[in-house]
């Protein structure tokens, strides 16, 4: 799965340092925002990205987000 980082507010917070238009394989999406969750807004993930987050925690992170 491939991530379009600027598709998905909160990821694009958190990946201020990549180009603009970087595509993330979806583990690393994943790894990002368990890393960074501290930094995420919960209230503020638009419905797409949590969709999104709950596929790569589906398919990545066998049910369970790490943080």
């Amino acid at each position: 799965m491939q991530v379009r980082v600027k598709d998905y507010p909160q990821l694009e917070q958190l990946c201020w340092n990549r180009p603009a238009d970087a595509v993330l394989d979806g583990a690393d999406a994943l790894a990002i925002y368990e890393r960074n969750w501290r930094f995420v807004v919960p209230e503020a993930l638009t419905v797409d990205e949590h969709r999104m987050l709950d596929t790569l925690v589906a398919r990545y992170g066998n049910g369970a987000m790490n943080v």
